[in-house]
Order: structure tokens, then sequence, then C-alpha cells
């Protein structure tokens, strides 16, 4: 399934990479939650992990609470949870769930399509509810992902693999069809979809607006109204907060001094970055870290 770049102190952080088992299509893995638990190291679920590859949960029976980057989520039967690559997941009582995992690598989805633009989107939602005939066709698309993954070994690889793809977009598409019918918000216009790719590439060095702007050939108000418009907050907003969640995950889950996560953040020093994280959490990097690790303990 995968394996860890990094074996890290308790509290910190745990990087997991991606690694097809032998005999399996590359990019791709299907199994049931039970074969996680049997599979996983022992503990290594009960830590924060940060992954490079996706992860879709669906819930078949069972409660639990899951935490994605600092918001917790309850799992429950009909729930489906993708956490995508540089996320930080924390499982909560993962035998008391049963369902399915999908794990996929980057890239195996066709580049350059809705399908791959959907499920790369980092700003997408973790947790879904579908409901009706949307949790039937979304829990029927991943029972035939997982039929196709176990049953189809007697095919070519690339053939096997090519079954797998198009199956996976269906339950991608899916997901995106919930997504949207549950927001009734059209789909975000250009400059905010430029705007927001440029903000997750660089918001650690560029932390102006006029700085995205410039770069991206818009004006600062183009900006602020096409991102409170597919957003709901300003453009100075959308990116403090990226930059204040990077701020929680290294204090959170690194031994990084707080100058050090300053200057990675692009910072000046670390007392502007003390004073930015304390405006806006209400705690000082020091006592947030003490916090979090408290909690965790």
């Amino acid at each position: 399934m995968v394996k860890k770049r990094h074996v890290a102190p308790n509290g910190e952080i745990v990087d997991l990479a991606y690694a097809a088992p032998p005999g399996t299509p590359a990019g791709v893995e299907v199994l049931t939650l039970a074969a996680l638990r049997d599979r996983a190291p022992e503990g290594l679920l009960a830590r924060p992990q940060r992954l490079d590859f996706h992860q879709i949960i669906t819930v078949d029976s069972g409660s639990a609470a899951h935490t994605v980057d600092f918001t917790t989520h309850a799992l429950d039967a009909g729930a489906v949870l993708w956490v995508r690559p540089g996320q930080v997941q924390g499982f909560g009582d993962v035998a008391a769930l049963e369902g399915t995992v999908v794990l996929v690598q980057p890239g195996f989805l066709p580049p350059g399509t809705a399908v791959s633009e959907a499920a790369d989107d980092p700003f997408r939602p973790v947790l879904w509810r579908p409901v009706g005939d949307d949790r039937e066709a979304v829990f029927c698309a991943v029972r035939h992902l997982a039929t196709d993954f176990r049953t189809g070994s007697r095919l070519p690889p690339d053939l096997h693999a090519d079954v797998l793809r198009h199956l996976l977009s269906v339950l991608v598409l899916r997901l995106t069809h919930v997504t949207a019918a549950a927001s009734g918000t059209p789909a975000p216009g250009d400059a905010f979809v430029r705007f927001r790719a440029a903000v997750e590439r660089d918001f650690a060095r560029l932390h102006r607006v006029a700085d995205y702007a410039r770069a991206l050939g818009y004006s600062s108000r183009t900006l602020s109204r096409a991102t409170l418009a597919a957003a709901g907050v300003g453009a100075k907003e959308f990116v403090d907060r990226r930059v204040m969640l990077e701020a929680k995950r290294l204090l959170a889950h690194s031994e990084l001094p707080a100058a050090r996560i300053a200057e990675r953040l692009g910072f000046d020093d670390a007392a502007n970055f003390s004073k930015f994280f304390h405006h806006r959490a209400g705690l000082s990097p020091g006592a947030f870290r003490s916090s979090t690790r408290a909690h965790s303990a």
C-alpha cells in the first residue's frame, strides 16, 4: 500500500509515500478498511500522516471521527472521505468502520482533462454525504472499481490499468456532480481558478494580492471580486488562510522552531510571523504547538 519516508516521534507527522503492491497496476489500489487495518504497521494509523497520494474512503457501516488539516469530520454509513496529496490526516477509531479504500497516485488519471483537474484540485471538499440516487451511483462506482481491481489480473497490465482509469473517472465525475448539486453555485471563473492555482504554488513567497495580480495580468480588484464570488472571502483573506494552514501544519507536525517556519513561509523575521499568527489564531505559535501536542497526547 504505502511506505514510510520518515519515522517521526509522537506528535510529529509521518510522511507516507505511495508504493504499488507487486502484481497490481501501478497507480491505483482498492482494498477494504479491514485490509488497511491489517496491513498498517502497529500504531501507524493513530499517528498524524501526510500522504503523497489520494485516499478515498467510502463507509459502509460504523462511525468514527477523522481529522483532515485540523477539521474533524464525522464518518458513518454513506459518507465519502477524500484526502488529497499534501493534506495531513488523523484516523479516529478506524476499527469502528467498515468500507472501501481507494488509493491513487497523482498522474494516474489522464492529465489535462476535467477529471484530473477535479481530482487534483486541493480545494475540493473533503467529505461528501450523497443521498438517494447519488449515493447509490457513487457506491456502485466504488464496488465496480473494487471488483475490476480484484478480478482484472487476467487482463494485460496496460489494459487492466486503462479499465481502472476509466472506472475511477466515473467515481470522480459522480462526486463532482454531488458537489455541484449540493453547492447550487456555478463553476468558478477563470480569474479565480488561475489565482487559486498561483496561491497554492507561491503562498510561501508571495503574500500580497498585488503580486498575484501583476503575475496573472489582472487587477487586484478583479481578483478580489472573483475570489469573493467563488470562495466567499476576499483575495487577501484567501492568501492568509493558505499561509495559516501551512503554519499550523508545521507547528503541529514538525519540530521546526518558529523562526525556521517564519523563514519557510516567507516572513522577514519571526516577530512578524508571530504577530500574523497571533492575530489570526488568537494565540502565539508556541502556544498553538503546545495545545495541539497536549490534545494529541
